[in-house]
């Protein structure tokens, strides 16, 4: 580990945004519940301040300050924060609703934003530079003789320095000096790039007030830009889990602590809790509903995948040769993947993560032939671990055999909407489907009619209906995602399909591959594969489930 840049400062705070920036995603919307939730989980990892929202801009965010301040939730570590504006032009801030609602929310501390582009507060604001100042004075002075703490968002503060360097820095000393802890620059275009970040902070830090950073991702720098801005002197960082956010997103605020503590060696989180990181980021995106990527640093599913069959040979000799940190610092864990790529390396290593000796290198050279021709023909085995297990199982002839199919058939029957008139577009299509499966679990033969809204679904009924007399531990089973992808493109509609599908049994999700020459074959196979899996893993302690990653499913 090289030594930082600089030693860690005396006082360093990571402030988190999830609930108040972040949910300014596209797509993402927040409950009250939701947000309680999460405060609760972001108070596990340990930050030192959870922004909440702005009371009295919208009525969620109300609802959940006025939750917050009547016991729904316990904070035991963070401190919770109120978003909120200077007070508006022309006007006191003591007679400022919005201003009153951030005194009245219970929240220790404020955080506001002001304008520090003077082009922003001319045009934006419509106000004189001399105004905007005064208002910061204002609000500030004003909260702070109120009991609160206050920090001061200094918007669009990158790009209003490189127009206005000395109005910038009027911004900055006017905050402090009406009582601001912490002056946070903020690179609210995401525009900046890391040299650029490096030398407005060094410069503004002349000031010799305690500077924050807040940086978006529309270049794919927020990370950098913030430890870019931490090297030159800031001490307080702003981001949000996962990297939810406005646009591109902001900071990723797990990946910015990550940083800190493991590559510079400074202890931002209470000891132990970055081990939490890639469980607790997890969980917030169950929350969001809105999942992180399989790619996100240090937390993501891929983080400490391996496929190549080089990098394989090498962990087995030190997994440190191909891995930057020890995934267990963040709670994640390192993963072989198994591929028309993979060595036999990798099948051994992916072996014995999953329970199996297959140190023998002859079983694990035949094993890897049996994967490469299985991937030659459409399969993945690296998204279906559950999959490659049962193809492990079959191979060393320890399958047990719950169930025997002897047949399946599915009926498809619809009947078309009306032709013509103004209600033809609009009238439903009625389709009946029906599945029948005949079979054999516990010597008893089942032949078994299901129906359904779509073919698999019809097919799962099936299933279900005809294994539950044997093993009622099938009603816990749900199909949560399910995939199609079309393997010869240059086919059209006769074309090779791989089908993947998720299922949960409520403690823990696994994933079964299925390929055919049509959609239903394969779905069939994914289907009674993922049913198989289930069943012989139905008596293990339940581990913690990993959330699903990509949960863009195809009607079924």
């Amino acid at each position: 580990m090289s030594a930082p840049l600089r030693p860690m400062p005396a006082e360093f705070h990571v402030f988190d945004t999830t609930l108040r920036d972040g949910s300014q995603q596209e797509g993402l919307n927040l409950s009250v519940s939701d947000k309680l939730t999460i405060a609760g989980l972001l108070d596990e990892l340990g930050v030192d301040f959870v922004e909440g929202g702005w009371p009295g801009a919208n009525p969620n965010d109300t609802a959940f300050f006025a939750a917050m301040a009547g016991g729904a939730a316990a904070l035991r570590h963070a401190t919770l924060v109120a978003f909120g504006f200077t007070r508006r032009v022309g006007m006191k801030a003591a007679d400022d609703p919005l201003t009153a609602a951030l005194r009245n929310s219970g929240a220790p501390v404020a955080c506001l934003v002001a304008k520090s582009h003077d082009r922003h507060v001319t045009q934006a604001l419509r106000t004189t530079l001399a105004e905007n100042l005064a208002m910061i004075t204002d609000t500030v002075s004003h909260l702070r003789a109120e009991g609160q703490r206050v920090f001061v968002d200094c918007e669009h503060y990158f790009d209003g320095y490189r127009e206005n360097p000395a109005y910038a820095l009027e911004v900055v000393r006017t905050a402090a000096e009406a009582g601001a802890e912490v002056v946070v620059l903020c690179d609210t275009n995401g525009g900046m790039l890391p040299p650029w970040v490096g030398e407005i902070v060094t410069a503004t830090a002349e000031t010799g007030v305690p500077l924050g950073i807040h940086a978006h991702n529309d270049t794919g720098c927020a990370v950098a830009n913030t430890l870019a801005a931490v090297d030159a002197g800031a001490m307080h960082v702003q981001g949000t889990v996962n990297g939810y956010g406005e646009r591109t997103g902001n900071a990723e605020l797990v990946s910015v602590v990550a940083n800190l503590e493991l590559k510079y060696g400074w202890p931002l989180l209470p000891a132990g809790a970055l081990r939490e990181a890639t469980r607790l980021a997890h969980a917030i995106a169950e929350v969001t509903n809105a999942p992180s990527s399989a790619r996100q640093p240090y937390v993501g599913l891929s983080s400490f995948a391996h496929k190549a069959g080089l990098h394989a040979s090498a962990i087995k000799v030190d997994p440190n040769l191909y891995q930057h940190i020890d995934p267990a610092a963040v709670g994640n864990d390192m993963r072989m993947l198994v591929s028309d790529m993979a060595g036999r390396a990798n099948i051994q290593m992916k072996g014995e993560e999953l329970g199996f000796d297959l140190s023998d290198r002859d079983l694990a050279a035949r094993i890897t032939a049996r994967v490469k021709d299985a991937e030659a023909a459409g399969y993945t085995y690296e998204a279906a671990d559950a999959s490659f297990e049962l193809l492990l199982r079959r191979e060393l002839d320890q399958l047990p055999e719950y169930f025997a199919v002897q047949s399946w058939r599915v009926f498809t029957q619809g009947q078309p909407a009306p032709a013509g008139g103004a209600d033809s577009a609009s009238a439903a299509h009625e389709t009946d489907t029906e599945c029948t499966v005949r079979l054999t679990a516990k010597g008893q033969s089942q032949r078994v009619v299901g129906e359904g809204n779509g073919p698999v679904n019809a097919l799962d009924h099936a299933v279900r209906n005809a294994l539950r007399p044997a093993y009622p531990v099938v009603d816990a089973f749900e199909l949560i995602d399910y995939r199609v992808r079309i393997l010869d493109q240059g086919h059209g509609t006769d074309a090779t399909v791989r089908v993947l599908i998720q299922t949960t049994d409520g403690r823990r999700a696994w994933t079964t591959v299925g390929v055919g020459q049509n959609i239903v074959e394969a779905s069939w196979e994914a289907l009674s594969d993922a049913y198989l899996f289930g069943l012989i893993h139905a008596d293990d302690p339940a581990p913690l489930r990993r959330p699903t990653e990509n949960r863009e499913a195809l009607p079924v």
